[in-house]
């Protein structure tokens, strides 16, 4: 991290900074905590994102001039889970070539054990409660003093449904582990705990839940994660589970897929379309490109075949043209 945009982005946000030493290249500045979009020049553009892989290894493509102008060139998250090995060192590259560009990253933190517990198909995660956290905790030393934003665990607040009392408490002590690891460990981040959607749990039970898993200990939530609902329903949602907490929160709302709201089902409906581009404010906090536009949701709906996870160009072309 430079000096210089410490500095800078903390006085503009009227923040104090303290520097115990000059920083070089790899040491770590000591900093308050600070706004993590004042202290970089906009949202990184993932080199490596899937898309921006597909583009690159096929330059033949007739397709490739549209994934890369609407999909691939826009900022949006990288997804880290039990494939990011070794964690540290994953984290580490993202954040540090977003931090060499002054840009913003944004992570996903996706490895939470009996993930997808309602039968998804996007199971897995890490194996015990102890590999968990070892690995939360080591994502977030990873970051260190970068400005980051680090989304929390999709869907793991919606699926108490599939769960009993036991397994939930052990589910709320880990994610309230990993909201303090990052508060204590990346003062820079700005960590979210992840609220579901509009369309599956009330808002009173997503502010109960929230409250459960450490929320108070997080900077907000995050709403629409791989979903389709539109911004207007999603803050509508956001507002109502603002109401239902005893102190309001931040949050943030998911646009890579929502342009043409919901669908028929939550699994690569047909007909959707990209939303709004990652930006500041927009009725949220910020308005982010979370799941990655194009990546499937599993082998369903319109990307039947097509593993979770997987970019695929038919379903990109889809969300191109809304159909």
């Amino acid at each position: 991290m430079r000096t210089r945009r410490i500095t800078r982005g903390l006085v503009a946000a009227g923040l104090m900074v303290a520097v115990v030493a000059p920083v070089t290249q790899g040491a770590q500045a000591t900093v308050t905590a600070g706004d993590p979009t004042q202290l970089t020049s906009g949202f990184y553009v993932d080199p490596n994102s899937n898309p921006a892989t597909w583009v690159r290894n096929n330059p033949n493509d007739s397709r490739r001039t549209a994934i890369q102008n609407s999909i691939a060139s826009k900022p949006m998250a990288r997804w880290f889970g039990n494939w990011s090995n070794p964690i540290g060192t994953s984290v580490g590259n993202f954040v540090g070539a977003a931090d060499a560009a002054d840009k913003l990253p944004v992570l996903v933190a996706y490895n939470i054990p009996g993930r997808d517990a309602c039968g998804g198909h996007s199971g897995g995660g890490a194996g015990t409660p102890a590999a968990y956290r070892t690995w939360i905790h080591d994502f977030a030393v990873a970051i260190g003093n970068r400005p980051a934003v680090v989304v929390i665990e999709p869907d793991a607040l919606g699926d108490f449904n599939c769960m009993n009392a036991d397994q939930i408490a052990v589910r709320n002590g880990m994610l309230k582990y990993a909201v303090q690891q990052f508060k204590d460990l990346a003062p820079n981040t700005w960590a979210y705990l992840d609220g579901g959607n509009a369309g599956w749990v009330a808002a009173d039970v997503m502010a109960q839940r929230l409250t459960g898993a450490g929320l108070a200990s997080a900077h907000g939530f995050t709403l629409n994660v791989s979903n389709y609902y539109t911004t207007a329903q999603t803050v509508s949602y956001g507002n109502a589970v603002n109401g239902k907490l005893s102190a309001a929160k931040p949050y943030v709302i998911d646009t890579s897929r929502n342009g043409n709201g919901p669908g028929s089902d939550w699994c690569n409906p047909p007909g959707r379309k990209l939303g709004t581009t990652s930006r500041l404010g927009g009725g949220a906090e910020m308005l982010l490109w979370i799941k990655v536009p194009g990546d499937s949701d599993g082998s369903c709906g319109t990307g039947a075949g097509i593993p979770a996870g997987t970019f695929s160009p038919v379903l990109a072309m889809h969300l191109i043209n809304g159909n």
